[in-house]
């Protein structure tokens, strides 16, 4: 789009200046910004940004969660020519410095005390940050740290210079460029110092508008804003084509009360990674645990219709009259206050990404009726690369190109993309950019995959993951742990197995759902790492692998990758403990070395084997946690042979 983010306020400001822009849950009531009260807010920013010293080309961090006041920052910045730099709200201190450092920030918006301790901890080893806004007072009333003040002060400074030069914020808007770099976002990469990939006004828009345009999307859209601002897909969706088509983006109150805000707006088009429609099922299956023996019949019978019919009647595919009716009675039953119970009674578009979903967990939403489709993008190509028409989804494909996306296969089944949504480079990596991107123009994802015959994406695994077993046999590890997950007791899985004999897993149970089941069975435990080992648990989990290893035996590919041996982790994989990216994307090798006695247990023919992990808490603090964890056998499937 030949325009920019502010340009696109002011329009909108101008067009239906009394319409809501977004919404905010403030002491469980939900409050209205229209256009008109968000342009006056962004436009007294900029104007106090510009006093602050904040100048076009600059980097200016932004951390916290989805806030109008946060989006107000960062279109005031880009007002100015800067560049808003949105880092993940639970990244650690150490963790901003070097975005900070690499970047050469000097101003940065936080929006409560918790940030505020975080920049304000980092300080002496990124001493060019001299100003720190924050949003909410709460808690911050004695802090007297030099250039530390609130928006509020910032906004009134703006509103005055803005009273004596009412031109200058529309005169700076103007002078931005669709070509204009409009915002960096670090990579949580799986190895090393996360990346700053700079994307401009024109790669975001572009492909923001394709999305939209693929599925028909308008101002009347109503979207719920609740995962990392830092995370592009958050961005793409809740800025990018918020702009784009002016529809209404609401933020929930909390983390914790997202449930609760999600099933009051009723959002029409929704976006999630698969760990939280995995999330949402595992809920499911633990209040169908707790209800009656009619009540859990009845829904497991209709859930039974609903696999056979769902995906068919939802692809407008032809179905029997006798099974319509069946469908219809479970629909007013079971699939209907279902999703009315997940919020997802309005939901006419819902998209998941970020990572490969199971087919199994993606044809349950399917089946009850909710459009979920899968898209393929990633950071560096502006998410929209791929989507699923609603008359062509498939669980093993990401979809077709969308509008002006070029894909490549090369030799050794790596991805390649051409698309006007490409990123400009990665900042300070001139190395990097090259290896990414050739000379015309073509991105290597990293991906391995292939097209179909009907034009659609298939993604197997990362290029780099994707190995043999020592029979040759092929190995995809992330479509192992994506069957694995599927089932509400596994939160999180590691297959492991390129270059040996056979394949092996580290899992982690779902302590909520594990706890439940425990707890129903009388079964006393005392926290995480004693449930994990019970001997029960350990039956419950054989059981599910072993329904995995029988789901591969029917794939002629994948079938020499069923597992043969597991072991439960005594701690939860964590994103502080260096083991998962910020986006809960496991960091193979990281794991790879850190519990490496443990794979070697796994593949010494141990029985069990003793473990110390340190640990980092919520508060800073460090601890170990220690346990003598089982290794179990799993039972294996001969391969089904297809039929000649």
């Amino acid at each position: 789009m030949d325009t920019t983010f502010p340009r696109l306020l002011l329009r909108h400001a101008a067009e239906r200046p009394d319409a809501p822009a977004m919404r905010e849950k403030e002491f469980g009531i939900w409050q209205t910004w229209t256009w008109s009260r968000l342009v006056l807010l962004v436009r007294h920013i900029a104007c106090g940004l510009h006093q602050a010293g904040l100048a076009r080309g600059e980097h200016i961090v932004v951390i916290g969660t989805n806030r109008p006041r946060l989006y107000a920052t960062m279109l005031a910045s880009q007002a100015l020519g800067a560049i808003p730099v949105p880092l993940y709200q639970d990244a650690t201190a150490a963790e901003c410095v070097f975005p900070i450092n690499n970047a050469d920030v000097r101003f940065a918006f936080a929006e409560d005390q918790e940030q505020v301790d975080k920049l304000l901890e980092i300080r002496s080893q990124c001493p060019q940050l001299a100003g720190i806004w924050f949003d909410e007072p709460r808690g911050l009333r004695n802090y007297l740290a030099a250039g530390l003040a609130s928006l509020d002060s910032l906004a009134e400074e703006g509103r005055a210079f803005a009273q004596l030069h009412p031109d200058f914020f529309d005169t700076e808007v103007g002078l931005g460029r669709p070509d204009d770099v409009a915002a960096m976002f670090f990579t949580s990469g799986t190895t090393g110092h996360p990346k700053g990939v700079v994307h401009t006004h024109r790669t975001l828009l572009d492909r923001g508008r394709a999305g939209a345009e693929f599925d028909h999307l308008t101002s009347s859209e109503e979207v719920l804003a609740y995962m990392p601002p830092a995370w592009i897909g958050q961005n793409i969706f809740s800025y990018a084509q918020w702009l784009a088509c002016g529809y209404v983006v609401n933020c929930p109150e909390s983390p914790d009360t997202v449930m609760i805000d999600l099933k009051e707006i009723g959002p029409t088009y929704y976006f999630a990674p698969p760990r939280v429609f995995e999330g949402l099922l595992t809920s499911v299956m633990i209040r169908m645990e707790d209800a009656g023996a009619i009540k859990r019949a009845m829904f497991h019978g209709f859930m039974n219709v609903a696999r056979r019919v769902g995906p068919a009647l939802r692809d407008k595919r032809p179905v029997g009259w006798l099974d319509r009716i069946e469908y219809a009675i479970g629909d007013a039953l079971v699939y209907g206050p279902l999703r009315n119970n997940l919020g997802f009674s309005r939901v006419r578009v819902a998209y998941t990404a970020g990572e490969a979903i199971g087919p199994d967990l993606f044809s349950f939403y399917r089946a009850i009726g909710i459009n979920l489709k899968q898209l393929y993008g990633s950071t560096e190509t502006a998410v929209f690369v791929c989507m699923q028409p609603d008359d062509q989804v498939r669980a093993d494909t990401v979809g077709i190109p969308c509008s002006g996306v070029e894909i490549r296969v090369a030799e050794n089944g790596e991805v390649l993309v051409r698309s006007p949504g490409l990123l400009k480079e990665y900042w300070r990596d001139p190395e990097a950019t090259a290896q990414a991107k050739t000379s015309d123009g073509w991105y290597h994802t990293g991906d391995a995959g292939f097209l179909d015959a009907h034009g659609h994406l298939k993604i197997i695994d990362r290029a780099k993951d994707v190995g043999r077993l020592a029979d040759g046999s092929m190995f995809a590890p992330k479509y192992i742990e994506n069957k694995l997950k599927f089932f509400p007791y596994i939160k999180e899985a590691v297959a492991v197995g390129d270059g040996r004999e056979k394949a092996c897993a580290l899992i982690n149970i779902d302590f909520e759902a594990v706890g439940n089941w425990a707890e129903k069975r009388n079964l006393p435990y005392a926290g995480y790492t004693d449930l994990a080992q019970k001997p029960q648990v350990y039956r419950l989990i054989q059981d599910c692998v072993e329904k995995v290893n029988a789901d591969l035996a029917a794939d002629e590919k994948l079938a020499g990758g069923q597992i043969h041996r597991f072991l439960v982790l005594h701690k939860e994989l964590d994103a502080d403990d260096g083991e998962l990216t910020r986006t809960n994307k496991v960091r193979r090798g990281f794991i790879a070395e850190k519990y490496a006695v443990l794979v070697d247990a796994l593949y010494g023919g141990r029985d069990e084997q003793y473990i110390e992990t340190q640990v980092k808490f919520e508060d800073g603090r460090t601890g170990s946690v220690s346990a003598t964890l089982k290794i179990v056998d799993a039972r294996t499937f001969a391969p089904v042979r297809a039929a000649a």
